[in-house]
């Protein structure tokens, strides 16, 4: 694009005027173009401003664990299969087979050709390395769920009506939860539901915990602890509604505004 600047003078009052006259028939004058200017260099600061301030903030963020993580102390219970409405015939493989898929699928990760790659942690303690650059896993063989296993009932005792519920918390970074956290598990009924933790009572071992994030602890997984249902033909056919709460640390679990937080609800009915 070619540019022309044509200047004319008027005589009468000495007045002068400087036109900018463009190829394309547009013209623009020099008040205007000063203006357009200035706005280019203001803007052009303001986004350099911008920038940095962004680049600096970057550099005070770590990779690997958030800045912030007050607002999430306590962790949330999630439970497998992944359904808050657990409904079956317990003579129709078809009907539970999507749940028993679903734990076979979840709990590959817990087989023994995967957690023999793990470590051997000391039961009952911390497995701390804040010093170490790459973080190790303390093994959680599925063979501890005994039978929630899968192994000896392939069908985690959907096919006799007493089926297996796999409970687990959510992870949060640097937790170390104090006491001796166990899962507690009711049914909202008058008389009470008999159940079978594994492993023994339910209990979630300190050497799991802390974790250190996605990217020091990739092949990280949860400890579980598997609820098998002792359903009775009474109650066949009625819908169950249970709730599971972690029991015996600092860990909350009554918090209104938040449901899964510590605690998780969900409903059982089986039919024949």
């Amino acid at each position: 694009m070619e540019y022309t600047i044509n200047k004319r003078e008027k005589n009468k009052g000495n007045k002068k005027s400087v036109n900018i006259t463009l190829s394309n028939n547009y013209s623009l004058s020099l008040p205007s173009a000063l203006i357009l200017l200035f706005y280019l260099v203001f803007y052009g600061f303001l986004a350099g401003m911008f920038t940095l301030t962004m680049w600096v903030m970057l550099q005070t963020l770590d990779d690997n664990i958030p800045t912030y993580r007050d607002r999430v102390a306590s962790p949330g219970l999630v439970i497998r299969p992944r359904s808050l409405d657990i409904v079956f015939n317990r003579t129709d493989p078809k009907q539970y087979g999507q749940y028993v898929q679903h734990l076979e699928n979840f709990l590959q990760q817990y087989n023994d050709t995967v957690q023999e790659k793990n470590e051997l942690c000391m039961v009952g303690e911390y497995y701390e390395q804040d010093d170490q650059e790459e973080k190790k896993v303390c093994q959680f063989k599925r063979n501890l769920l005994r039978q929630c296993s899968g192994l000896s009932d392939t069908t985690f005792g959907y096919a006799e009506g007493k089926p297996c519920v796999l409970v687990k918390m959510n992870r949060i970074i640097g937790l170390k939860p104090r006491g001796d956290p166990y899962i507690n598990c009711t049914a909202k009924r008058e008389s009470p539901l008999q159940m079978q933790y594994f492993p023994s009572e339910g209990r979630f071992d300190k050497m799991y915990f802390p974790y250190y994030g996605k990217n020091l602890h990739s092949t990280y997984v949860q400890p579980l602890v598997a609820v098998k249902l002792l359903l009775t033909k009474e109650d066949y056919n009625n819908e169950l509604t249970m709730e599971c709460k972690i029991e015996g640390s600092d860990l909350r679990n009554s918090d209104d505004r938040d449901k899964f937080l510590g605690r998780v609800t969900f409903r059982v009915k089986v039919v024949e």
